[in-house]
């Protein structure tokens, strides 16, 4: 588990940022005509997560960046039921566009509904909702994720050996995307690696339950595959370290570790040997593309499928438009790269 204090520090950083964030930011219905920009929306999913908390610090620094009109950022803590209402506060006072990152996606639906009568466009960020219609959701191609982690993994055991897999939400698309891509990889590429599939989600504590007992049963574990290292990296590490299985990367007994994410804490840990990889999901354009495509949502703008000039791809989706947005992965090869926003946060 994540120490105590560590986990008070991170709730403290996100509450720091959402009063900082709402203290900048327009307020109420007065924010909706203010500098004649329109009102925007934005509810952050999380405050447990070191990516989610990275996140809203870019949200804070490009919405005062760009000069945006928004109202007070609200935080629905990874419950659908406080998304709905804070985005009921958003109607009401004003917004002309919301951003969110839904994380169960299956249960926004009527939400969506709701807005698209009121004609008030949705970006989504980091999930694609099921149904509804989204104008665009920023995102990166989460089955890249579970197949770039498959392809490292697959080599870094030549083929054999035993694998766990800490899977996100499977009532989440990146959780099903991201299993069901590593899923097929391994069937497909690795056929002598065994996979065990342990759904998490997205909960550090259950992970590390379900990894120690895993752990217990199979002594002779090759490999680890974590969907989010936001969550994950901390409470596995720490049982790692407990049962003397911390290996530095090249001695004998190192189990290999790909992981999902970019967060600073993941490239301490690639310098450090504790883990080998992990992709990296981009917080920094997450958070400028979102607010860039809800201002021009609210502007009334419109785009279609095909390259962007960010390198990256708009596809067409049954339910709107998808950004799909670059993330590489990062090894001991390429971890001090400049460009990677996880070197770059809070700079």
């Amino acid at each position: 588990m994540k120490p105590r204090s560590s986990r008070i520090a991170a709730t403290a950083a996100a509450v720091a940022v959402l009063a900082g964030f709402a203290t900048a930011c327009n307020r109420g219905s007065d924010a909706a005509s203010s500098g004649g920009k329109p009102a925007l929306g934005i509810d952050l999913p999380r405050a447990d997560s070191d990516f989610w908390n990275s996140y809203a610090q870019y949200i804070e620094r490009d919405a005062k960046g760009q000069g945006l009109n928004t109202l007070p950022v609200s935080n629905s803590q990874n419950d659908v039921t406080k998304l709905v209402a804070n985005v009921q506060v958003f109607q009401n006072t004003g917004a002309k566009a919301v951003v969110m990152a839904p994380q169960d996606t299956g249960a926004i639906a009527s939400t969506l509904e709701t807005l698209a009568s009121k004609k008030i466009p949705v970006v989504s960020v980091d999930t694609r909702p099921d149904k509804g219609d989204v104008y665009m959701v920023v995102r990166a191609d989460n089955k890249a994720y579970g197949t770039k982690a498959c392809e490292f993994l697959g080599k870094q055991l030549g083929g054999k050996g035993k694998v766990a897999e800490l899977q996100g939400a499977l009532s989440s698309i990146n959780g099903r995307d991201r299993s069901e891509a590593f899923a097929a990889c391994m069937k497909a590429n690795f056929p002598g690696i065994k996979v065990i599939e342990l759904a998490t989600d997205w909960k550090g504590d259950v992970a590390s339950a379900k990894l120690q007992s895993t752990l217990a049963a199979h002594p002779d574990l090759g490999g680890i595959y974590m969907q989010a290292g936001g969550v994950f990296l901390q409470p596995t590490l720490a049982l790692l370290q407990q049962k003397g299985l911390l290996k530095p990367a090249g001695q004998p007994g190192h189990i290999s570790i790909v992981s999902n994410d970019g967060i600073p804490a993941e490239l301490k840990a690639i310098r450090e040997g504790q883990i080998d990889a992990t992709v990296s999901q981009p917080a920094d354009l997450y958070a400028k593309y979102a607010l860039h495509y809800a201002q021009a949502a609210a502007e009334g703008k419109t785009f279609k499928p095909g390259p962007t000039d960010h390198q990256s791809t708009i596809v067409a989706l049954p339910n709107g438009l998808e950004d799909q947005l670059p993330a590489p992965l990062i090894t001991k090869d390429n971890v001090d790269d400049k460009a990677l926003w996880g070197n770059n946060v809070g700079n």
